[in-house]
């Protein structure tokens, strides 16, 4: 494992940064202050919905295990301790609960895919919560080897509170494709953080796909460690009533001739009451970082959200820091908004009632990303989630 220090010396957790990839990090929880309202980090998030999970004072009441429903030829799962030389080179935590999550698991887990490994098959990994009332941190590294490539789903769901880390270790010329799918129960707490590290010419194609949960706050972290990586960050997040789902992205450019592409599109729907503790929130921040070192950069990140229904709130915060002109491109878009009226119009127009006309557009909405799973029975299932997502909205 790791030393715990930090990674950026001289800097306090609470320092002025120059840019997001100068922010402080380091293994040790009691490095970090305890996080304020105030904080550009944390201004979104329910602090009296965290459970304590961001102050401390949620200590782990239980411990949970991945489990990996079929292993294939070049795949290994193992259970490691604390002090697997291996945890922690994925990336160092970048928040207090991060660090919580470190400083606290007992043993975790490590799936590697061996050097030059041709996975044909999914590899499933599950994750079942602690339990309503319980408390777990939790810790994944998933290594994919030189040359290798494999498609992991991570597959999340139960009740309980959850502090996670997972590591995405891509080496050179890898390519892993990863599918998280948080499909929590309403009671359900989970923040977690992504660290994704990717070598030279590796390639990486990220999934979220958030669906349940009482309050989900995800972070992925983006860090090239030499030239040629290619990332693609996809999400999908569908709230209810009472639902706070955060997405957080950092994907920091510092090697040369390296991509990136973001693609999040997010649905919202209230208690049509008016009560605030039926809103539906949403909170997307997209945070992409070119260093001067990274000449030939070319990146774009896009965040679309559809409000359904009253008494729903998107965020949507897209950041672009250039130090260097020498990229190939760089641009982002966001847009929240309701039904396209006249995409209702037309289909109305040609005999379909309009409860048939808004699940056709909601379906098109998010069938960019979906086409992008490649998993059959994965896509399937969750086309059948959104159908019932639907079907709670009355649309």
């Amino acid at each position: 494992m790791a030393d715990l220090e930090t990674t950026a010396p001289g800097a306090g957790a609470g320092s002025v940064v120059v840019n997001k990839g100068e922010m402080f990090s380091s293994f040790d929880v009691d490095a970090f202050e305890v996080p304020a309202q105030r904080e550009e980090a944390w201004r979104f998030t329910p602090f009296r919905r965290l459970r304590g999970l961001h102050d401390g004072s949620a200590k782990a009441t239980t411990s949970v295990d991945y489990a990996v429903t079929e292993l294939f030829d070049g795949v290994t799962v193992e259970t490691v301790g604390r002090d697997d030389a291996r945890l922690g080179t994925g990336g160092t935590p970048f928040d207090r609960i991060a660090a919580q999550a470190y400083s606290s698991f007992t043993s975790a887990t490590v799936l590697t895919v061996k050097k030059e490994a041709q996975v044909a098959e999914p590899v499933f990994v599950t994750l079942d919560g602690p339990g309503e009332g319980e408390v777990a941190y939790t810790h994944l590294q998933i290594h994919a080897e030189p040359f290798s490539k494999a498609v992991i789903v991570l597959d999340q769901r139960g009740s309980g509170t959850i502090g996670e880390n997972v590591e995405f270790v891509v080496g050179d010329s890898a390519h892993l494709t990863v599918v998280n799918v948080h499909d929590w129960a309403d009671d359900a707490v989970h923040v977690t953080a992504h660290h994704i590290s990717v070598g030279r010419d590796a390639a990486i194609r990220h999934f979220a796909v958030s669906l349940g949960g009482d309050l989900v706050r995800l972070s992925p972290h983006v860090q090239y460690r030499a030239p040629g990586g290619d990332a693609e960050l996809w999400g999908l997040y569908f709230a209810d009533a009472g639902q706070h789902l955060e997405q957080r992205l950092l994907v920091d450019h510092s090697a040369p001739h390296c991509r990136s592409h973001v693609t999040y599109k997010g649905a919202l729907q209230g208690d049509l009451s008016g009560d605030k503790r039926g809103e539906a929130h949403t909170v997307w921040i997209g945070d992409v970082l070119i260093r001067p070192t990274a000449e030939g950069t070319d990146t774009y990140e896009l965040n679309r959200n559809l409000v359904l229904t009253d008494n729903a709130r998107a965020d949507s915060v897209p950041n672009l820091e250039i130090e260097t002109g020498e990229i190939v491109g760089a641009g982002h878009a966001s847009a929240t908004g309701r039904f396209d009226d006249e995409q209702l119009f037309y289909l109305q127009a040609r005999g379909i009632p309009e409860d048939q006309a808004r699940r056709l557009v909601i379906r098109g909405f998010f069938g960019e990303v979906l086409a992008k799973i490649a998993v059959p029975e994965l896509r399937e299932r969750l086309e059948a989630a959104i159908e019932a997502e639907l079907e709670t909205a009355g649309a």
